[in-house]
C-alpha cells in the first residue's frame, strides 16, 4: 500500500473505472448524504456560524502571514515544558527522525493515532521496511490497514467500505495482526466495534511508543490537540512512554483562547456533532514521559509562496467539502490518488508534490467549479478559486499542447475576418459530411452530444445579402 498511490492513472480515467463500481457510489451515496445531513442540522442551529467561519478563516490567515514567528514561539514553549522537537523539511526527513527515536526505545511496535500528516509521508511503509510494525486504532484506519487498502476519505477512510466487506475483512485479516476476529462474528455495527475493541486492547496495554499527529497546535503555550470520536487517541497519546506527534507546519493556532472557535467548527463540519466526544490536549512531557514532536514541511513552504494557494493551507481536514462534492461521490476518493481526496485534494495535492506526473496535472480539473465546497468550508478556502489558478499553472507549464495548438489556431481564424467568412463558407458547403462523432482522442467529447452541422448560410453572409436587397 503506497501513501502517495504512485502509478496511479490520471484522474478521468481511475474516476470512470469508479463510477462503474454500483456498489461505490451506493456506498459513497449514503455516507455521504449521512453526514451532510447531520452537519446542516447543527450549523443552522448556531446563529453567528458565519461570524465563527471569519474568525476561523482569519486566524488561519494570520499564522500564515506570521508562520515563521508562531513556529519558534511553538518550538520555545514545547521545550519549556519538556518536550524536543525536530524539523524535518521532506517526508524522508521526518521518517528517518521517527525512525530513529524508535529505535532508541529498542520497540519494535508501535500503535498510531489516525495521522493524515504519517499517511502523507508513508510513514508506516518507512517504518516497516526497517522491521517496525505501526498498528493503526483508529477503527477506519484498522479497516484498511486489514484489507491492505487505502484510504478514501479524510474523516472515514474507509467510507467505500460496506458493513458486510468489513466482517469479511475482519475475519480474513485479524489474526494476521493480533487478536482473531470471534467466532460467529456478524455485521452488526456493535459486533463489529466490539471485535475491534477486543483486537486493539492487547496493543494499547503493550505498546511502549505512540504516534500521532495533532489538529491544532497553541504557539503560546506549545499545547497539541487531537479531537477524535472512539477514545483510541487518548489510549495511544497516554499510555505509551514515548510520543511522537508529527505535525505539518500549518496547523497552529496562536494563542489558546483561538481554540474556542475551532473547538465550534470542527467538529460541526467533520462529524456533525455539537461537541467532539473526544479532546486531549498535552503540553510537553506529561508524567514522565519522552515527547518529541516532529514539524513536517514537506512542501507547504512552496504552497506559502503562492498568493492564492496558500490558503489552502488553512485546511482543518474536516472533509465537509468532500460530502458536498458532487463529484467525490461518484467517483470516491481512491480516484484523486493521494491521502487527500475531494475538492481540498484536488489543490493541496498538486501544490505540496508539484506538476510532476499526469495525475497530478488532471487534479485542477478533478470539478465542476459548482462551488458547494466553499460553501461548506469552515475557513472559507475558495476552492474554485484555486482551482482556476492551478488550471492555468497547468497550461502554462506545457500541458495540454493540443488544446494549444487548438486555440492558437482559433485565435488566428477568429482574429482575421477574411480567413473567418472563408471557414464559414467553407464548412456552409461542405455541411452534409459533418460527422456525428469526433475521431481518436477527441471522441469523449461526442459520447454524449452530436455535432451540430455548419448553416447553409453564414450570418455575416445573410447579413450581406440583406444590405443588398
Amino acid at each position: 500500500m503506497s501513501p502517495t498511490f504512485v502509478g496511479m492513472p490520471p484522474f478521468p480515467k481511475a474516476a470512470a473505472r469508479a463510477v462503474d463500481n454500483a456498489q461505490l457510489r451506493h456506498n459513497l451515496h449514503k455516507a455521504t448524504h449521512t453526514i451532510r445531513d447531520k452537519r446542516a442540522a447543527v450549523v443552522s442551529e448556531q446563529p453567528d456560524w458565519a461570524a465563527l467561519r471569519a474568525a476561523g478563516a482569519g486566524l488561519k490567515t494570520r499564522v500564515l502571514r506570521h508562520l515563521d514567528d508562531y513556529l519558534e514561539q511553538l518550538e520555545r514553549a514545547v521545550e519549556r515544558a519538556g518536550g524536543h522537537v525536530h524539523w524535518a523539511a521532506d517526508g524522508a526527513e521526518a521518517n528517518r527522525i521517527v525512525l530513529d527515536l524508535v529505535r532508541a526505545t529498542g520497540e519494535t511496535e508501535v500503535v498510531k493515532v489516525k495521522s493524515m500528516a504519517t499517511q502523507e509521508i508513508g510513514l508506516n511503509e518507512a517504518l516497516a521496511e526497517q522491521g517496525i510494525t505501526a498498528y493503526e486504532t483508529d477503527l477506519a484506519e484498522l479497516i484498511v490497514q486489514l484489507g491492505d487498502d487505502r484510504p478514501s476519505h479524510i474523516l472515514v477512510p474507509a467510507i467505500h467500505r460496506n458493513r458486510a466487506e468489513i466482517r469479511e475483512i475482519f475475519q480474513r485479516a485479524m489474526a494476521s495482526w493480533g487478536r482473531p476476529a470471534p467466532d460467529g462474528l456478524t455485521d452488526e455495527p456493535r459486533a463489529l466495534a466490539e471485535a475491534a475493541r477486543l483486537h486493539l486492547r492487547e496493543r494499547f496495554l503493550s505498546a511502549k511508543v505512540g504516534i500521532s499527529g495533532a489538529n491544532f497546535a497553541v504557539a503560546e503555550t506549545g499545547t497539541l490537540v487531537v479531537l477524535e470520536s472512539e477514545g483510541n487517541g487518548r489510549m495511544c497519546l497516554t499510555l505509551p512512554e514515548t510520543l511522537i506527534s508529527v505535525v505539518g507546519i500549518e496547523k497552529l493556532v496562536p494563542t489558546w483562547q483561538d481554540l474556542e472557535v475551532f473547538m465550534q467548527l470542527l467538529p460541526r463540519s467533520s462529524t456533525g456533532e455539537r461537541m467532539n466526544p473526544y479532546t486531549s490536549m498535552w503540553t510537553g512531557a506529561a508524567e514522565g514521559q519522552d515527547f518529541h514532536l516532529v514539524l513536517l514541511d514537506n512542501g507547504r513552504t512552496n504552497v506559502l509562496a503562492d498568493e492564492v494557494g496558500r490558503q489552502a493551507l488553512r485546511c482543518i481536514r474536516c472533509s465537509a467539502c468532500l460530502n458536498a462534492c458532487p463529484v467525490y461521490e461518484r467517483a470516491g476518493g481512491h480516484a484523486y490518488g493521494s491521502v487527500y481526496p475531494g475538492p481540498i485534494g484536488a489543490i493541496l495535492t498538486p501544490q505540496l508534490r508539484g506538476f510532476s506526473s499526469e495525475l497530478d496535472e488532471s487534479l485542477p480539473y478533478a470539478s465542476t467549479l459548482c462551488g458547494a465546497c466553499y460553501d461548506v468550508c469552515p475557513v472559507a478556502i475558495n476552492i474554485p478559486e484555486v482551482l482556476l489558478h492551478l488550471r492555468a499553472e497547468v497550461a502554462a507549464s506545457g500541458a495540454h499542447k493540443g488544446e494549444k495548438l487548438a486555440m492558437g489556431a482559433a485565435r488566428r481564424v477568429l482574429s482575421s475576418p477574411g480567413l473567418l467568412a472563408a471557414g464559414q463558407r467553407t464548412a456552409g458547403r461542405f455541411r452534409k459530411l459533418t460527422p456525428r462523432r469526433l475521431p481518436g482522442p477527441l471522441a469523449a467529447w461526442t459520447d454524449t452530444r452530436d455535432i451540430p452541422a455548419p448553416p447553409t448560410q453564414s450570418f455575416r453572409d445573410w447579413w450581406a445579402s440583406r444590405e443588398e436587397k
